[in-house]
């Protein structure tokens, strides 16, 4: 029984019957459910201004201020920046096409390659990594909150008490006001998130162009920053920064690269999605990041009683203005910027993947609050606590792990599935894709091994620095090359090889 619909433009749909038959399912809620084509309504624009409100954050220019205190000049740091965001912009165009095709968010479409209940290794894996993302967002956007009331309320840091954990009380209050505020928006939904978005990301660039046009003109333009050489003379000392540096780059969106589904799942045709994303990724990261160094690197003129080293922290940076509503404003803006990216970058995927190990027990909303609960016992506070630690350490570090999972998709899809999915299985316990589908975590596990063996064995630390290319690269051929020798045999309706 053909149970699909097949539109012209290439997009998929669940009939009525076959979409009330999988409603029953403890695959399925409404969350999880594949979008109707009538519903699917994001356009170009929507897409664009998703990935300026991502990229215009406060980590983005954390990084590229990073890049230059590893050694790095504005130009080295630049290109590093874009080479690394045009590298992942392929996985992620990749792993969008599924979402919008069939309707699906990414847990949904891990399971064609991982198995229904398989489904929940990748689905997990990238959700911890979110959580993290999620408090690293909270924290900055709880010191821009600490920033803005200090600068009307007199003794605000020490108005209850002494330093707690590192950190003031207030500081503590500030960050749990933001945390508080993520969850409000969670609990309203996708729509009022792409209202967020589509505000929040031409404001956000205003502003932060004000702010370098008035500190550029502070400092007499950027004549000290064209002067300002890098640590590296020869390309032999420049290369073992640059590419772990390239992989942070890669890091810093890997996520998104696997969850895309998340979000294409709405989108009226692949050529709306794939524009929107191409046009506005690579060019806003390398913007923005050029606006951070532009503005730190002024500051430090500007401000020379400043710590260089609170320089890369913009939250720091604008707490040396001395004019409360100059203050307001900017930490107005941070606040925007901080809440539009990590409602829609760590929050909406980790949601969806918490619903998929539980579909009947934890809806969207549940996923978000246990996403908000798990960033606290993450303690973001202190993965912000250095920047090359940031970059290295977090960025480098997971990107192994989630290059694995893409490699696996990637191949799965485009290769061996040749992007023909049972739309209707996805949701069936005992379907084609029922049970696990032990290749994929074989081919998953090894390309972790690899990423990650440079940490225990100093001698392979190269391929740690090359995290993602090896755990993609890993993963991709061992699940192809174990699906083309071991296929799955299918009896009845099921590949029962999985199970």
């Amino acid at each position: 029984m053909i149970e699909t619909i097949q539109h012209a433009d290439g997009r998929v749909e669940l009939k009525e019957e076959a979409l009330r038959e999988i409603e029953g399912s403890a695959l399925y809620n409404e969350d999880l459910a594949p979008v109707p084509v009538a519903k699917r309504n994001w356009t170009t624009y929507n897409y664009a201004a998703l990935w300026i409100s991502m990229a215009h954050c406060i980590p983005t220019y954390m990084m590229a201020s990073g890049l230059i205190s590893a050694g790095m000049n504005w130009w080295q740091a630049l290109l590093t920046i874009l080479l690394g965001n045009i590298i992942v912009l392929a996985p992620i165009l990749l792993n969008s096409h599924p979402g919008t095709k069939y309707g699906i968010p990414f847990p949904v479409f891990a399971r064609a390659s991982y198995g229904t209940f398989g489904s929940n290794l990748p689905a997990l894996m990238r959700a911890i990594v979110a959580c993290g993302w999620f408090g690293i967002q909270a924290w900055i956007g709880g010191q821009a909150l600490q920033t803005f009331f200090a600068a009307f309320i007199p003794g605000w840091a020490t108005l209850l008490g002494g330093p707690i954990g590192g950190h003031s009380p207030t500081e503590w209050l500030s960050f749990m006001l933001f945390w508080g505020l993520n969850i409000v928006i969670i609990y309203r939904g996708m729509d009022l998130l792409r209202v967020v978005e589509n505000w929040a990301a031409p404001y956000v660039l205003i502003m932060t162009a004000v702010l370098l046009g008035w500190i550029l003109y502070q400092a007499g333009g950027i004549g000290f920053l064209l002067h300002e050489p890098g640590k590296f003379h020869t390309f032999g000392e420049f290369w073992p920064v640059f590419i772990p540096s390239l992989t942070a780059m890669i890091g810093f969106w890997a996520t998104l690269s696997l969850n895309m589904p998340d979000f294409t799942r709405f989108g009226k045709s692949q050529k709306e999605q794939a524009v929107g994303q191409v046009v506005a990724l690579p060019t806003t990261m390398v913007v923005f990041a050029a606006m951070g160094i532009l503005i730190t690197s002024a500051a430090v003129v500007v401000f020379p009683h400043m710590n260089p080293a609170d320089a890369w922290d913009p939250v720091k940076l604008v707490g040396q203005f001395s004019q409360p509503i100059v203050v307001a404003i900017s930490m107005f803006t941070i606040v925007v910027a901080t809440l539009s990216v990590n409602i829609a970058a760590n929050v909406v995927s980790p949601a969806n993947d918490f619903a998929n190990a539980f579909p009947k027990l934890i809806s969207f909303r549940t996923g978000g609050l246990i996403t908000g609960i798990i960033g606290i016992l993450m303690m973001p506070w202190k993965l912000l606590a250095d920047p090359t630690g940031y970059i290295f350490g977090w960025l480098v570090g997971y990107s192994g792990g989630l290059g694995s999972i893409a490699g696996v998709l990637i191949a799965d899809y485009w290769l061996i599935r040749r992007k023909d999915l049972n739309l209707g299985d996805l949701y069936r316990s005992k379907g084609i894709y029922g049970g696990w589908n032990w290749r994929a975590v074989v081919a998953t596990l090894l390309g972790c091994f690899f990423a990650w063996i440079g940490l225990i064995i100093p001698t392979l630390s190269a391929l740690y620095d090359y995290g993602w290319f090896v755990g993609f690269g890993v993963a991709f051929i061992v699940h192809w090359g174990l699906m083309a020798v071991i296929p799955p045999r299918i009896e009845g309706n099921n590949e029962v090889s999985k199970s």
